[in-house]
């Protein structure tokens, strides 16, 4: 039995759709710990490149955080590299998820 060769081209929608919900310097925080504020999550994210936007989000009623929150860096290679160090790692007593957050 043969089978084609499975090759994907710039053109390709495919492509194009898997470049655009896997490629972006936009990074999920989730797990956070409700005392995690944003410079404690940006020094925690500096080391992996230039963070552009940090936002730990919060409740508009009382400003505490919701336990999850966004980083932002100048380049993707940063970001990717940040998401996979970061993944499951401690941070203020909490072992947070991070994700690629979707695209605006």
């Amino acid at each position: 039995m043969h089978f084609p060769s499975c090759r994907l081209s710039f053109a390709s929608p495919l492509y194009r759709w898997l470049m655009y919900c896997h490629s972006s310097t936009k990074l999920f925080v989730g797990g956070l710990s409700y005392d995690t504020n944003e410079p404690v999550l940006k020094d925690a994210f500096d080391k992996y490149g230039e963070v552009i936007q940090v936002n730990v989000v919060c409740d508009h009623v009382s400003g505490k955080s919701k336990g999850y929150g966004f980083v932002r860096y100048a380049e993707e290679m940063a970001a990717s590299k940040a998401l996979k160090e970061m993944d499951g790692q401690l941070l203020d007593g909490r072992n947070i998820r991070v994700q690629y957050s979707h695209k605006e």
